[in-house]
Formats: C-alpha cells, sequence, structure tokens
C-alpha cells in the first residue's frame, strides 16, 4: 500500500536554498510521485506495470523496415493514464532463392546453353509452392529478365506484383564435357563461325 512520503509531505517535491534563492527540485526518496512504497510487489517493483507478450498480425506484403502500430498495447499510463500504443520495426528475413525488388519478386533461372539457343518451357519454382512454367524464347541471352505479372508479393491495395525471372545460360566446365559433347561443340564452332566481337573492333576503330 503506497504511504505519504514523509520526506516531501507528498508533494512530490522539495525546496532547498542556494545562494539566496529557494530552488525545487523532484524528491529523490519518492522520485516525485509524492508516495512511497515500502514492500512493492515483486512482479512490478511497485510500478504498477509489468511485461507480458502480444501476438500481432503482419500483414501480407510487408516491407522490410515497415512500422506497425498497435493502440493501446504500450506502456500504460502513470496513475491510471491511458496506455499508449505498441510500435513494432518489422525485419523481413532474407529467402534463400527469391529477393524482393519493392513488390516484385526476382529469381535467378539457370538454363542451358541449348535451351538459350533453341528456347524451351522450364519450371520455375514460387512462392506458394506450386512450380509455374515459364517459356524461354530461342535465343536468349544471359542476363535477360522475363516478367510473369500477378506471381510476386501482395499489394496492400490489392492484386500482386510481379515474378522476375533472370536468365543465367550456364558454360559447362571442361570436366563436365564428354569427348562426344565436346566433338559436338567443335563441329558446332565451324558450322556456326561467329565472332561476337566484331562490332566492338569496329567501335574502337572509327
Amino acid at each position: 500500500t503506497p504511504r505519504t512520503c514523509t520526506t516531501c509531505r507528498g508533494l512530490g517535491v522539495v525546496s532547498r536554498s542556494q545562494g539566496g534563492f529557494a530552488l525545487s527540485e523532484p524528491c529523490r526518496d519518492c522520485l516525485g510521485k509524492g508516495t512511497v512504497i515500502d514492500s512493492p510487489c515483486p512482479d512490478c517493483l511497485g510500478t504498477g506495470r509489468r511485461e507480458r507478450e502480444q501476438r500481432i498480425r503482419i500483414p501480407p506484403g510487408v516491407a522490410d523496415g515497415q512500422r506497425l502500430r498497435v493502440r493501446g498495447r504500450g506502456s500504460p499510463g502513470e496513475r491510471g493514464g491511458q496506455a499508449g500504443d505498441l510500435e513494432v520495426t518489422v525485419h523481413v528475413l532474407a529467402h534463400p532463392v527469391f529477393d524482393r525488388e519493392g513488390q516484385n519478386l526476382t529469381i535467378t533461372l539457370p538454363v542451358t546453353f541449348v535451351e538459350a539457343a533453341l528456347g524451351a518451357s522450364v519450371k520455375v519454382p514460387t512462392l506458394d509452392g506450386t512450380p509455374l512454367t515459364v517459356k524461354i524464347p530461342s535465343g536468349t541471352s544471359s542476363g535477360r529478365r522475363l516478367r510473369v505479372r500477378e506471381r510476386g508479393v501482395p499489394r496492400g491495395s490489392g492484386g500482386h506484383g510481379d515474378l522476375i525471372v533472370t536468365v543465367d545460360v550456364t558454360v559447362p566446365k571442361p570436366s563436365d564435357l564428354s569427348p562426344k559433347a565436346r566433338t559436338a561443340l567443335q563441329e558446332f564452332a565451324h558450322a556456326h563461325p561467329e565472332d561476337p566481337r566484331t562490332t566492338l573492333m569496329e567501335q574502337m576503330e572509327g
């Protein structure tokens, strides 16, 4: 049970003289409250407040660093005052497969040289676990970005962002090439002689 502080007599402030002036300052015994609790509650230490966990709902499509506010779930006010709000800063953990650009999801898709040259239909993972078939146009170069509409992160205003697929053409290592595959590549080089650096050299000479 709180009792009146004997030092400040319940005023919460004490006066002291300094150089002919009377100065008031908060009472150090009751910390300006005017009352003292001799045997404080072991849970709240006499403050009347204690911490507890609060389950909150994370909205779909939340961004890293976004702040959520829960009304009335902050610290209670002093002496029965209105409670404040609980503010939560969201930190979105990195995904092992997907990255984000706003509400768009991005993924790097490895394809073989043959798939990039001749075109192919390949499966791409999605967030909901259902693979999605994406068509790789013939002649696709490494770094090309393909867009799949409405397969990204949900938007707060409705709908979804897009899934951006970046094509990464893989080149086999020499140790992975069989003699037959090596011969086939050499035959391709003879059948399709091409110098992709011709334009670069012409620009330098110009």
